[in-house]
């Protein structure tokens, strides 16, 4: 008999991709690897195809997940930046590596690769 407070084992490939999973996630701690610091509409403006409300939506799951910093200055008019964690940065050599891969991929496609968008 299972107990009522039991953690089950999780994958850990779930965990990862649930937590980094998506159109832009990746994209956007890539922005804040690049970068360091920017600000909401300077991502905005980064990555064009995303809407407001999508951006403001995966950016506090980002925040939840402790991969990015929401630092708010009390001022008029109210700014806000973005940077990464540590543990952010911990996703850094992996995210290189997929676009390393992505470019390859791109290349034997004879598709063009958008550097622009990717930072």
């Amino acid at each position: 008999m299972k107990e009522k407070n039991a953690i089950e084992p999780v994958c850990a490939v779930d965990y990862a991709f649930k937590r980094i999973g998506g159109k832009y996630k990746g994209r956007l701690i890539w922005y804040l690897y690049n970068h360091e610091v920017m600000r909401y509409g300077e991502l905005r403006r980064a990555i064009k195809d995303i809407t407001p409300k999508m951006l403001t939506q995966t950016l506090r799951e980002l925040e939840e997940d402790g991969l990015i910093l929401r630092k708010v200055y009390y001022e008029v008019p109210p700014k806000v930046e973005y940077t990464l964690t540590e543990v952010g940065m911990e996703l850094i050599p992996f995210i290189q590596y997929l676009k390393d891969w992505g470019n390859k991929q791109l290349e034997k496609s004879n598709l063009p690769a958008i550097e622009a968008s990717c930072g």
